[in-house]
């Protein structure tokens, strides 16, 4: 430790610290701009200038070292004349455009040159002018003459989201921030560099214009698009959302979220929003009161139980609904003595899955391993925040091992196995096999013996001399149609190195939905079209079950469907009898169980919409109306408290039923459908984003990848049509080369419009040039 004196006060920062960091300890403030605490240091905005005993003029705050026995001062006449003087450089070519300003009221340039600014200039020279760059559908450059060129979002494109879309051309008064040749900005954590700018260069787009920051309300709340929880800070006006950024939880999402987060609010107020009760009758659509359409749900439930039996009625809740929601509809299924209830959605084998699967460690972990495993992971799109965790420790050197498909870059180095699907079983028989060699063990019974690659065994001799190791299965793996054996395997290598064990769960509440015991039933139990009443929440059938057409068809053998949804879509118009509105996460209480088993709960940032009702209510009265015991609630809390109880987390548990491999699962001599989730298109809210929608993520779950070889093979070119068949259902959808994708393998994804015509997630499939 080195101890020095800052404006008089002693303070002790570890060796190599710099001056702003015992500022920072201290809690002196050293005005600046390019410094952030999560990025490299520049020290090109000279803001942060102090004065040093016996230095001869004043040095940057963010760059200089300390030194035993340093004197610094930050606020003296000297240091603060040189801290002025930087102000007036940087307002030289600074806009007068305050009053329009998007930025306005919250800017770090215009709070700081209050402070160090004058209140004119000695420059009558021309203003520069840099013209505006189209980047996206999501970030604003137009005006980009703003820029004071601290290159904040140049460093965060480069050190946290993994990839440089933004540099620096020129010199002098000519340099400019801007993208490579006309390119959009694409990263999906590029949000975070609206955050970043102190200035107004870089806006929202959705948000420009909509509002004043003064204007809006504030929430604290969490994102429930996936399993991390991140925190957020939901802004609001006249009862809409309008703007979402991002709330700083070391222990949860830093100080960053994804853009899915940052700009899924604009589906909260789509078209599609219900906001009255409606009833079908004779093939149309009727508005209705909650009175009516809650009596005929309860007469519907009754009739088919008396008829059909208790089991013919299941339920089916998208893992975005809250804990009290999951809670009550599992109490109102089981209540009425059916066991068929499931939010598992994607998840078709569920024999062997664990009762309360989760990441089996703290997140903060994440960023102090040295060795990881991860096996059917779309990591980088599904859980951005934690890839982009796991990117940051690899540059501490953290050796990250995969398996998978391959196709996805997750801008980390890899060790990687890329196999196709069926073959994913054989590939991490390879690897447990390897550590049971190492380790004179047996690997577990009915593991396929197989010869173990150089590129398995690499991966086995990188678990196994680790000191903070993980096993991940992600979200391929938990859908896999043999996933039971794909988490014996994985566990098993797990307890042999010392590792963690743990699961990316798929889903704002997954963890939630397994501690209330809202799973159990197993999706396939509904796709077989044996439940005679089923009930829906928060769910687009098309978009969110792993067979859409086999969906379908249960469904419309069914009596009744009940969807309890904020939304409507066409096929659930089509598939469903009554639609109770209810309200979405940012218009009542709802806490969320996040991947570490961390219950978060949030209060509403805007009032219902229209006569919509919150989830909890509508299920409170259902089960009274249903004679049930037990659903005399009066506020959130009580059911919160019913439900997950003082100590939950003790029933959390990674532990797999089975313990043997079920299946050899041999490797598929054709061509296979691998599905990903479109980062886009994971829940209602999400695929409602108009601006979400824009982006070339979104374009590309509209496209199917192919390998090279079969690239060539049909001889393609980029965005050629071609004729995708599975269970004779067939499809047009433009082509996309995928280098990295495993031979043997195609990639398309689910929850499209265009994937809902074809069948489950994996499988065979023919793909020809259409």
């Amino acid at each position: 430790m080195v101890e020095i004196e800052l404006d008089g006060k002693t303070v002790e920062v570890p060796q190599g610290s710099m001056v702003m960091h015992a500022a920072n300890k201290l809690g002196t403030y050293v005005p600046h701009f390019c410094y952030h605490k999560k990025l490299s240091i520049a020290a090109n905005c000279r803001m942060c200038l102090v004065e040093v005993e016996k230095a001869p003029k004043p040095l940057p705050a963010c760059a200089t070292p300390v030194t035993q026995g340093m004197k610094v001062f930050t606020h003296s006449a000297k240091a603060v004349e040189a801290q002025r003087s930087v102000m007036e450089f940087l307002l030289i070519n600074h806009p007068l455009d305050c009053p329009i300003c998007d930025q306005g009221g919250e800017c770090q340039l215009q709070d700081l040159a209050v402070g160090y600014g004058k209140s004119n200039s000695r420059y009558e020279e021309e203003k520069r002018v840099v013209f505006h760059k189209n980047v996206g559908p999501l970030i604003s450059m137009q005006e980009m003459s703003r820029c004071i060129h601290c290159t904040r979002c140049v460093r965060f494109g480069q050190e946290v989201a993994g990839v440089m879309e933004l540099g620096m051309i020129n010199r002098g008064e000519h340099s400019e921030i801007t993208t490579f040749v006309g390119q959009t900005v694409d990263s999906e954590l590029s949000g975070n560099m609206i955050d970043l700018c102190p200035v107004g260069a870089l806006t929202s787009k959705p948000f420009r214009y909509g509002a004043r920051t003064w204007e809006l309300g504030r929430k604290r709340s969490v994102s429930p698009h996936d399993s991390l929880g991140a925190n957020t800070t939901v802004q609001t006006k006249a009862n809409q959302v309008l703007r979402v950024v991002a709330l700083e939880n070391e222990a949860v999402n830093e100080c960053w979220i994804s853009d899915r987060d940052r700009f899924s609010y604009e589906g909260l107020n789509s078209a599609d929003r219900i906001t009255t009760p409606m009833v079908k009758q004779g093939g149309q659509w009727l508005e209705t009161d909650w009175q009516s359409a809650l009596d005929y749900v309860a007469h519907s439930l009754k009739t088919i139980a008396a008829e059909s039996g208790v089991e013919s009625i299941g339920a089916l809740a998208h893992p975005i609904s809250s804990t009290e929601e999951l809670h009550l509809l599992q109490k109102i299924v089981r209540g009425l003595g059916s066991q068929q209830v499931e939010t598992r959605l994607r998840q078709t084998d569920v024999a062997g899955s664990p009762s309360a699967p989760w990441l089996g460690m703290p997140i903060t972990k994440l960023s102090e391993l040295d060795r990881v495993l991860v096996v059917g992971s779309f990591l980088r799109k599904d859980q951005p925040i934690i890839a982009a965790r796991l990117r940051t420790a690899a540059k501490r050197g953290l050796q990250v091992s995969r398996i998978d498909a391959g196709g996805d870059d997750w801008l980390i180095p890899a060790s990687s196995v890329a196999a196709a699907p069926s073959a994913w079983i054989h590939a991490l028989s390879e690897v447990a096999l390897a550590v049971a060699k190492a380790k004179s063990v047996t690997a577990p019974a009915g593991t396929p013996n197989v010869n173990i690659s150089v590129a398995s065994q690499k991966i086995a001799d990188s678990l196994l001399s680790g000191t903070s190791t993980a096993v991940l299965l992600g979200s391929a793996a938990i859908a896999h149609p043999h996933s039971s054996d794909l988490q014996v395997l994985a566990q098993f290598i797990a307890a042999q190195t010392g590792a963690s064990f743990g699961f990316l769960p798929v889903g704002g509440n997954a963890v939630g939905a397994s501690l209330v015991n809202a799973n159990g039933a197993g999706v396939n139990s509904f796709l077989s079209g044996d439940r005679r009443a089923v009930i829906l929440m928060n769910i687009d059938p098309d978009s969110d079950l792993p067979n859409p057409q086999q969906a379908r068809a249960a469904l419309a053998k069914a009596n009744t469907v009940i969807a309890l949804s904020a939304f409507k879509s066409p096929d659930l118009l089509e598939v469903a009898d009554v639609i109770l509105p209810i309200t979405p996460f940012t218009e009542t209480v709802s806490t969320f169980v996040n991947a570490e088993g961390r219950a978060q709960t949030i209060q509403p940032a805007v009032k219902p919409l229209g006569d919509s009702r919150p989830g909890w209510k509508v299920l409170r009265v259902l089960g009274g109306l249903l004679n049930l015991d037990g659903f005399l609630y009066n506020l959130p809390e009580e059911v919160l408290g019913e439900a997950l109880g003082d100590n939950y987390c003790t029933r959390l548990s990674n532990q797999p039923i089975a313990n043997a491999i079920s299946s050899a699962n041999a490797a598929s001599a054709g061509l296979e459908r691998l599905s990903d989730v479109n980062i886009y298109a994971g829940d209602q809210i999400v695929r409602r984003s108009s601006a979400l929608q824009l982006t070339r993520d979104a374009k590309r779950g509209n496209q199917v990848g192919l390998g090279q070889k079969l690239f060539a093979e049909l001889g393609l070119k980029e965005g050629d049509l071609v004729c995708v068949t599975q269970d004779a259902q067939s499809v047009q959808l433009p082509a996309t080369l995928e280098v990295n994708l495993a031979p043997g393998v195609v990639r398309v994804s689910a929850g499209t419009v265009a994937s809902a015509k074809l069948g489950s997630m994996f499988g065979p499939v023919t793909v020809s040039k259409s």
